[in-house]
């Protein structure tokens, strides 16, 4: 019985992978359409426009990954090294999580809207160069 219920649990995970890899596919087709149709054409915007909508498919993706390997290792026998893994995998993909924010949105998450407020004018005179 726990054979089974373990070969249905890496079933799983190995589903919500596949989910993971394709939100990210998907957000990608979904950036080109979207900052093509809300701008008109390829031009600064259209570019920031892709450029904003990848990151966030991007972000959801890794959170779908992420959930995908805590079960995968849930599932295998519980050894130092599958638990060193997933402690990488997941420091890697937090990582990743975190600067794709910040890149997105200016600010780390736990920062306040004003103090990303007064480091926004910096980051739109960069933007415009």
């Amino acid at each position: 019985m726990i054979a089974t219920l373990a070969h249905y649990i890496d079933l799983i995970a190995k589903i919500v992978e596949v989910i993971g890899v394709l939100i990210i596919f998907f957000g990608l087709l979904f950036a080109f359409y979207r900052g093509i149709r809300l701008t008109g054409g390829f031009n600064h915007k259209t570019y920031i426009e892709i450029r904003q909508t990848v990151g966030k498919s991007i972000l959801l993706g890794l959170e779908v990954l992420i959930a995908a390997d805590i079960m995968a290792t849930v599932v295998t026998e519980p050894m130092l090294r599958s638990v060193l893994v997933l402690g990488c995998i997941v420091l890697i993909r937090t990582f990743l999580s975190l600067s794709l924010q910040v890149e997105l949105e200016g600010k780390f998450p736990w920062q306040n809207k004003n103090t990303a407020l007064k480091q926004e004018p910096k980051t739109a005179q960069m933007d415009e160069l």
